[in-house]
């Protein structure tokens, strides 16, 4: 309900006279959490194993500004996925044209396994036994963190050449952990702090690319404050029976999506 109530709310509130004119051509690209998880029904026409749902922050964004979408995201991708085709999928930057007005990117979490290491701390050694996953997650490497840079930069400058006029803006992720362990954030205090570790590594590479590329930041993650998955109102989740555990919640793709309505108002 909280989703269908955020969709109206958005989609009814006057546009801007300062935002991007309506129909011009909105492309989203990155991961799960900009796809939206089983957080609604699944969107038409979209790739079935790609997870987009109806209320992802995308789709929120472009009924609010009455824009032409062009949803690209995928659960599982990687930035390599945005350069390089993906099995059937074409690279998720072959969606741009000299038209586009906007591009959001939300990914990076993939590269450093984020959410498969985020899901080990559900993990029970006396069901799994000797399960590999039931260790404690490896750290990313510098190797792995040199190439996500390396990748991101490439997105960022792709989009300027394919896409010259459109607004560049990097979205990082939504961050569900807690100062301390909960309920649904079964870690130890050690493991939750490599956990915090890695995501504020994430972000901050997030942040010097877009600054180094000129591209706008949404920090989502700050978004995330209050929000946690141990909050009354998470913006995203660990362990979940309800969603899919280890990300943003309908409550978080709302709030991502109203705070990027707020910052493409800004003509600068």
């Amino acid at each position: 309900m909280r989703g269908a109530v955020a969709l109206l709310a958005l989609a009814a509130a006057p546009a801007s006279p300062a935002a991007l004119p309506p129909g011009s051509t909105y492309v989203a690209l990155g991961s799960s959490y900009a796809a939206g998880a089983r957080i609604g029904a699944a969107a038409p026409s979209a790739p079935v194993r790609c997870g987009q749902t109806v209320n992802n922050y995308p789709r929120l964004v472009a009924a609010r500004l009455r824009l032409d979408l062009v949803d690209a995201s995928c659960g599982g991708a990687t930035t390599e996925h945005l350069l390089h085709a993906w099995n059937e999928l074409p690279a998720q930057l072959d969606h741009l044209t000299p038209a586009t007005r906007l591009v959001t990117v939300t990914i990076g979490g993939n590269d450093v396994h984020l959410v498969g290491d985020l899901a080990r701390a559900e993990c029970d050694p006396a069901r799994d036994g000797a399960a590999p996953r039931c260790g404690r997650p490896p750290l990313p490497t510098a190797a792995e963190w040199a190439r996500l840079e390396r990748h991101l930069t490439e997105v960022a400058r792709e989009v300027r050449r394919r896409a010259p006029r459109a607004r560049l803006v990097f979205v990082d992720y939504l961050d569900m952990l807690p100062a301390r362990p909960c309920a649904s954030v079964p870690y130890d205090s050690v493991g939750l702090a490599r956990a915090r570790a890695t995501v504020r590594h994430l972000a901050g590479v997030t942040a010097a690319v877009a600054r180094r590329e000129h591209a706008a930041l949404l920090r989502a993650g700050t978004l995330s404050r209050g929000h946690d998955s141990c909050a009354a109102e998470p913006y995203a989740v660990g362990r979940s029976a309800t969603g899919v555990s280890w990300h943003p919640t309908t409550a978080g793709h709302a709030a991502v999506a109203a705070a990027l309505v707020r910052l493409l108002s800004d003509p600068g």
